[in-house]
């Protein structure tokens, strides 16, 4: 419980410093509106360092308590990989596409709010550089620190993968703080999705580049129907539709994913050809 103690106050106090700093210097530098809550490039870059500030606390107050070492929380008996981290983050980008384009053709955008300005543009490249590391942060302490440590609290393998996956995603999609029920329904899917993910590969790689792709898609996009200004983050009862269950579907073909890739990948690495173990069934 002191783990996740830890992590609720580090993420309230991070985001409060430095989101009230950011609002400090628009408000008083570049003029902007107090009662403007959009993602500015100075608050939204603030808000993903309060966040990715977060994992390195999560991993050394589990370090302090456990003893746990940081390659631990990467990975299970085996090294955290680039190289599968940007397999499947190619992988996911085109879900990404897919699933953009079945959600505009469901619950089409207004164009209206399209616009590119020197905002959008500074927008676009905090995203693109912040946004992965952001998300890797959050995998690194939900998956990676608070779910093994949920999941630590029961003996059965099967009970302790149920507990870490449902109280890391509760607790991943409370701190969120929507009050629309179908965006909880989609940081839930999340939240169990990449937690799912994460068990089946054994490591973080795939959840990291699931969630990265997630947002960054999410934010750029909202980035360039911002009618030129900041990113419009209202979370409010009614803000969200029905449409969002697309979002929940995408996270479950995901999982399939990752389910496929990491058995062809334990194949192999155990001399089994699926393929032609198939071919002679199939004859």
């Amino acid at each position: 419980m002191l783990l996740t103690v830890i992590v609720i106050v580090g993420t309230y106090l991070f985001q409060t410093v430095l989101l009230s700093a950011a609002a400090m210097v628009e408000v008083g530098v570049f003029d902007k509106d107090p009662n403007d809550p959009s993602l500015t490039p100075l608050t939204y870059l603030a808000l993903n360092a309060s966040i990715i500030l977060i994992a390195p606390l999560a991993v050394l107050a589990l370090r302090a308590l456990t003893g746990a070492r940081w390659s631990a929380v990467m990975a299970l008996g085996r090294r955290f990989s680039m190289r599968r981290l940007f397999a499947y983050a190619g992988v996911f980008a085109i879900l990404m596409i897919a699933l953009n384009i079945v959600v505009n053709a469901v619950h089409p955008a207004s164009a209206d709010g399209f616009a590119v300005t020197g905002a959008t543009v500074a927008l676009l490249v905090i995203i693109v550089i912040t946004t992965p590391l952001q998300s890797a942060a959050e995998e690194i302490t939900f998956r990676g620190v608070l779910m093994t440590s949920y999941g630590s609290w029961a003996r059965s393998a099967k009970l302790a993968m149920v507990i870490g996956v449902s109280l890391s995603s509760v607790l991943f999609a409370t701190l969120h703080t929507s009050a629309d029920p179908w965006m909880i329904v989609n940081y839930l899917g999340l939240g169990a999705s990449t937690a799912i993910i994460a068990v089946i590969s054994r490591g973080l790689e795939a959840s990291i580049a699931y969630h990265a792709m997630n947002n960054v898609f999410a934010m750029a996009i909202g980035s360039l129907f911002a009618s030129g200004g900041g990113i419009a983050q209202d979370r409010s009862a009614g803000a969200a539709g029905p449409y969002m269950l697309l979002f929940v579907l995408a996270e479950a073909v995901a999982i399939v994913i990752v389910w496929q890739v990491e058995k062809r990948r334990t194949a192999r690495a155990r001399g089994v050809n699926p393929e032609a173990d198939a071919a002679r069934s199939a004859a």
